[in-house]
């Protein structure tokens, strides 16, 4: 499984039709399929290319949710 480092991670925003990938608990999800996550921007309060393991603590939703998109790498 791919490691990505936060660095690596802060390029996958969703900026210029790019992939939108995001870190949760270790795990990075790649969440380009979801209209949600358009332009790498969730709700104006979350941006692609992070590490949102604490914003979900706050969610409204739990983060099993992103067990329904593909897991491409680890964050190291």
């Amino acid at each position: 499984m791919r490691k990505f480092s936060l660095e690596e991670l802060k390029r996958f925003s969703g900026e210029n039709g790019g992939p939108v990938y995001l870190a949760c608990n270790g795990k990075v999800y790649d969440v380009s399929a979801s209209p949600l996550w358009e332009d790498g921007q969730h709700q104006e309060e979350h941006e692609a290319g992070m590490d949102l393991t604490a914003e979900m603590a706050g969610a409204p939703h739990e983060p099993d949710l992103l067990d329904d998109f593909p897991v491409v790498g680890e964050l190291e």
